[in-house]
């Protein structure tokens, strides 16, 4: 069957993903945004995330791996699986209090995640452009995170009249639940990256999918992870962001944790619609206005990524200032049910702001780290197994972050941790943007494929195209 041209663009590939993430993700995100899933047991709630991002952590690993085997559509169709399982987890939780079920739940759904983000990493990273990729980011996570948004708005619309949100309603979790189901559905719409051509004419790759034994006897599975002399040297350059990937998650834990003991049910859900809202503005400002070339300002690629490494910094000092003075004014001790904050109060304003501008530079920092990625290559097969290994050591930095919530560590060191972890990733983020080149396109081989659609003096029929391929030239149609 010919699919439509619009179909097989990376752009319609990237919004794909970004539903299939805006309906399993996104709604993880929502139910998690209202602290522990509305739920007042947050030590179970930091618990069950720990072993989440603990099987996330070992499944990113091979995460790459297995999608360069399976394909992303399948990928993509096992990752998403776990998002539903972990959300009907917390249902049963909540009115039949299996805690058992719910740490299983995270284990399960650790494993799913790092197939899903593998896949959407390869997606997202290699199908574009060049010149698009820092708006491929912006589709992407600004469609990922309206999900949380929308999701934190339904759970405010059908809890807030009651005045609180103790625990979620049985509706909102059908909510969830239904949208989660027609996001794993949607993974079967994805396309492999053989069958996509990008605006130039180029495909994105002439293979499908590699084969076990090629991928386990390359050493490529984990490629990422070895430190040898490799005739490629952009396989090394992620080593350096370690750093970087296991800050990026880190700092969840502690704005959750603040979200459920400083504020009550209603402005816990605002906070979460706030939280959406930063990220979707935050995606979109930072890759259309700053890491892509644009009809304002057109500087070099090495050039944009100082330039973004650079407001990044600055936003994350100044937001974390203005975290830490609100901090210094609380303890983990001193917040109680009888000091939470409601969304009418004057107080409120000011900490509306913060939660916003948290997850803008959130979304700016992970820009950052993707865009870093995807201009070391365009090869689909290796930037999967990057993706991999950039969430296996984010799931290591959450899961460490969300140990320490669980053992009640002081509010004030869990931020110090986060902040600190995140500046000292930007002088090795530094190097590697040192080493971006201009394109990459001459040091790979490139597909391209033409087709000419040849329509008869009457314009009553289409004549059919036999497209051979080449390594390094555009192809030749043959009408047969």
């Amino acid at each position: 069957m010919q699919l439509p041209l619009w179909y097989t663009t990376p752009m319609a590939q990237v919004i794909l993903v970004g539903i299939t993430c805006f309906c399993t993700v996104g709604m993880f995100s929502a139910v998690s945004n209202l602290g522990g899933g509305g739920q007042q047991d947050v030590p179970l709630s930091d618990t069950a995330n720990g072993v989440l991002y603990g099987f996330f952590a070992l499944s990113g690993l091979v995460g790459g791996g297995v999608c360069n085997v399976l394909g992303p559509s399948l990928t993509l169709f096992f990752g998403s699986l776990g998002y539903a399982l972990y959300v009907g987890a917390l249902w049963c939780h909540q009115t039949q209090g299996t805690r058992w079920f719910l740490i299983f739940a995270g284990a399960i759904l650790g494993i799913s995640a790092g197939l899903l983000w593998s896949a959407q990493g390869e997606i997202m990273m290699s199908y574009p452009l060049e010149k698009d990729k820092g708006k491929a980011f912006s589709i992407f996570w600004a469609i990922y995170q309206f999900g949380a948004f929308i999701g934190s708005v339904i759970a405010l619309g059908i809890n807030i009249k009651s005045g609180k949100l103790d625990a979620v309603a049985t509706t909102t979790y059908i909510a969830f639940l239904a949208i989660i189901f027609l996001g794993v559905a949607s993974s079967f719409l994805v396309l492999g990256p053989h069958r996509i051509t990008r605006e130039d004419g180029s495909r994105v790759k002439a293979e499908a999918k590699v084969a076990v034994t090629e991928e386990v006897r390359d050493d490529s599975f984990i490629s990422p992870l070895v430190l040898h002399v490799s005739n490629n040297i952009n396989e090394i350059f992620p080593l350096v962001l370690i750093p970087m990937f296991f800050a990026s998650n880190y700092y969840h834990a502690y704005q959750g944790a603040i979200n459920a003991a400083k504020f009550d049910g209603p402005t816990r859900a605002l906070n979460a619609t706030l939280q959406g809202a930063g990220a979707i503005v935050g995606a979109l400002m930072f890759g259309f206005l700053v890491l892509d070339g644009n009809r304002l300002w057109s500087f070099k690629r090495r050039t944009r990524g100082y330039i973004a490494l650079g407001l990044v910094t600055l936003m994350t000092i100044a937001v974390w200032a203005c975290g830490l003075d609100w901090q210094l004014t609380f303890t983990r001790d001193n917040s109680t049910d009888s000091n939470r904050i409601n969304y009418k109060e004057d107080s409120y304003r000011a900490k509306a702001a913060l939660f916003f501008f948290y997850y803008f530079v959130d979304a700016s920092y992970q820009a950052l780290v993707y865009w870093i990625m995807a201009a070391l290559t365009n090869d689909p097969f290796t930037l999967a197994r990057f993706a991999g290994f950039f969430r296996a050591l984010q799931s290591a930095g959450a899961a460490g972050s969300f140990g320490m919530d669980a053992v009640n560590t002081p509010f004030l060191n869990e931020l110090l941790a986060g902040w600190a972890l995140m500046l000292a990733s930007f002088p090795l983020a530094f190097i590697v943007i040192r080493t971006i080149k201009e394109t990459s396109y001459s040091e790979e081989q490139t597909v391209y494929a033409e087709n000419f659609n040849a329509e008869s003096s009457t314009g009553s029929s289409t004549d059919k195209v036999s497209v051979q391929y080449t390594a390094s030239t555009p192809t030749v149609a043959t009408v047969v």
